[in-house]
């Protein structure tokens, strides 16, 4: 991690192939999105760093990533705890030089490299967040699962208010394991889904499953089969955990009906890839098929809004 501590703000210094406004076009693709803001062309994001809440102003600057802090003065290990989680974000650790030479040269890949040159996959560094988002993806469309967010969000969350606008944290796992199984379906979300979110929570809180052990298999196989023995989680959930979180670039969520509509789109199909052509198209692409999931998402977001 390249970064910089100042009096008032920290920097930090992104890789070249790196494009802040692409990030922000894909993050500003969903207007019931809670866990930020952009105004201005700046990004609008509320940390808790060391139990305080820090809301953080992030902007290009040249050729830098400014942080300035509009609320809490972290210290300095909590500035660099901030530092930490833009660049795990942003996905910042990444060389893309060898996905860009590959893509430059590929049919379906080209064209979207062009248009979104320095975008990277945004990521989701708490583990929570991201198996919840995954479970309430599963089998809705992704205008009902936002919504399904942004209602776990304001019912469960934590939030500041800073110049009349209300901030949010995703809700803790620890809150989440308290509560009853009627409370999620009240904002209709299925028995079912309800159920694991509240038993991923409670397995959470038990220290069953964390970030950091998953990582210390330091193999994304294993990690995926630890992933999938949790109630809820499926093939294509821990895939989208395994790009999201744990920066899995081998990761391929063939059963993704977004990425299925991405092909048939691009490829000007008459009806949806199947997982074996899916397959057969990303042999090109060995060892950065998240990467090229995710462009072909991103092509898919432009076409719906």
């Amino acid at each position: 991690m390249n970064w910089k501590n100042h009096d008032s703000c920290i920097e930090l210094y992104p890789p070249k192939e790196f494009d802040f406004k692409q990030c922000l076009d894909f993050l500003a693709r969903d207007a019931q999105e809670m866990l930020h803001k952009i105004k201005d062309g700046n990004l609008i994001k509320l940390l808790k760093i060391d139990e305080e809440m820090i809301l953080c102003k992030i902007e290009a600057e040249h050729k830098a990533i400014k942080v300035e802090f509009l609320s809490g003065k972290p210290s300095y290990e909590g500035r660099e705890e901030i530092a930490k989680y833009i660049w795990e974000w942003f996905d910042l650790d990444q060389n893309l030089e060898e996905f860009y030479s590959i893509a430059s040269e590929d049919k379906i890949l080209s064209p979207l490299v062009k248009r979104y040159y320095g975008l990277r996959i945004v990521g989701m560094p708490d583990l929570f967040e991201a198996l919840v988002w995954a479970i309430i993806g599963q089998q809705i469309n992704l205008t009902f699962a936002y919504t399904l967010k942004k209602r776990f969000v304001e019912d469960f969350g934590e939030s500041i208010i800073f110049e009349n606008e209300t901030y949010w944290l995703f809700p803790s796992y620890d809150k989440i394991a308290q509560i009853e199984v009627e409370e999620l379906r009240n904002h209709q979300f299925t028995t079912r889904k309800s159920e694991y979110i509240i038993g991923i929570a409670k397995a959470m809180q038990a220290n069953e499953i964390s970030k950091e052990a998953l990582l210390n298999q330091d193999d994304f196989e294993k990690i995926k089969q630890s992933l999938m023995e949790l109630r809820g989680v499926g093939a294509w959930s821990a895939d989208y955990v395994l790009m999201k979180c744990f920066h899995d670039n081998s990761s391929y969520p063939v059963g993704d009906v977004g990425l299925q509509n991405s092909f048939k789109s691009i490829l000007g199909l008459d009806r949806k890839p199947t997982a074996e052509e899916m397959y057969e198209y990303a042999k090109a692409w060995k060892g950065w098929e998240a990467y090229a999931t995710f462009y072909l998402w991103r092509s898919l977001s432009d076409k719906t809004t």
